[in-house]
């Protein structure tokens, strides 16, 4: 069978190769209609739009996004042209979760303000909110939730976005990113939302870029309604907003969750649901990690352990120095290893 597939999904190719697969590897946003107009399937990042002026008279049968996010997938098309698509839910939680603790420990830091005096807002709580409410709640945080389509399942546990408004001292969004239906996620913190803030809260968007009102973010911190911002979604990206980015306390390319476990979790998720695609019926080549090369981290305390293993601050010093770089910083990142690849010791 021929795969084509984005340059940048590690731990892949050798997989799909150990298959009996003839793999073409490419730069995402290079992928024609003409790479793929005889493959049989297609693995892709979030820079492959796959529609219909893409995938019209391919044979493309299959397409596996090695990601949490699946905006890039016409999903409507696929279905009235057969094309089975997947993408990999949760993959890179653990990823997300690291970014978002790393960076609260930060500015904790940075204001003097004890971690588990705050009151924290989860806006999104499905894999990755989940997550980040838990550890949380475990760090000794107060937790305020808010998901409307969990809610509107007759779930309960949540507030309204009002009260997240009114009485977080941070608030971190992790919403799928919809335009339409009941419950859209374009643009939920805009105006409205930043206008409505009581406590001027730190600001953490690790979702998708537009998500976040991007110049009514930048005017709200202007108005000392946000005490500061962590971004890595942005909107337009990579054609980022320069004054946003000089303003944000952690800003980096859209590389919170580009953990090697995340990375190896997506590459095997998509594997495993192509192996079964194809009613493969020998052993899936699945990838694995070995342990880091320094797997015991010793600190004061379990803050200084997480920043010493990961600081988001050395991401957001290449970006602040060369936005232009935005799409290269991405691209090569050197993947992190989450916590749980350690042995932490506190002295």
């Amino acid at each position: 069978m021929k795969i084509v597939m984005d340059e940048k999904i590690p731990y892949l190719a050798a997989s799909l190769a150990a298959m009996g697969c003839d793999v073409v590897a490419k730069a995402g946003d290079d992928i024609s209609a003409a790479d793929v107009k005889d493959a049989d399937a297609l693995f892709v990042r979030t820079r492959t739009y796959c529609n219909a002026s893409l995938l019209d008279g391919s044979a493309v049968r299959f397409i596996g996004t090695a990601t949490i996010g699946y905006d890039h997938i016409d999903d409507a098309y696929c279905r009235s042209r057969g094309i089975y698509w997947t993408s990999a839910p949760a993959c890179n939680a653990g990823g997300v979760l690291q970014y978002v603790q790393s960076s609260l420990y930060l500015w904790c830091r940075k204001c003097g303000r004890p971690l588990n005096k705050l009151t924290l807002g989860v806006v999104g709580v499905g894999a990755i909110g989940s997550r980040v409410a838990r550890w949380a709640r475990a760090a000794g945080m107060r937790v305020l939730l808010n998901d409307p389509p969990r809610e509107a399942a007759g779930e309960t546990g949540f507030v309204s976005l009002a009260q997240i408004a009114a009485e977080c001292d941070a608030v971190t969004f992790h919403p799928t990113l919809t335009r339409g239906g009941d419950y859209p996620s374009y643009h939920l913190a805009g105006e409205a939302f930043f206008d409505s803030l009581q406590r001027a809260p730190l600001f953490i968007n690790a979702s998708r870029g537009p998500v976040a009102d991007n110049a009514a973010l930048l005017a709200a911190y202007k108005k000392g309604k946000v005490a500061d911002i962590v971004l890595d979604v942005w909107e337009g990206e990579p054609e980022i907003n320069r004054e946003l980015l000089d303003a944000s306390f952690i800003a980096t390319p859209h590389i919170a969750g580009y953990s090697a476990e995340g990375k190896l979790n997506a590459s095997n998720i998509v594997l495993q649901k192509f192996a079964e695609f194809i009613d493969y019926k020998g052993e899936v080549p699945l990838a694995a990690l070995s342990a880091p090369s320094q797997p015991v981290v010793e600190a004061a305390n379990e803050g200084e352990a997480f920043l010493a293993i990961y600081n988001p601050l050395l991401d957001t010093e290449p970006l602040k120095k060369s936005p232009l770089q935005f799409e290269e910083l991405r691209n090569n990142y050197n993947f992190r290893r989450e916590p749980t690849a350690y042995k932490i010791d506190i002295l």
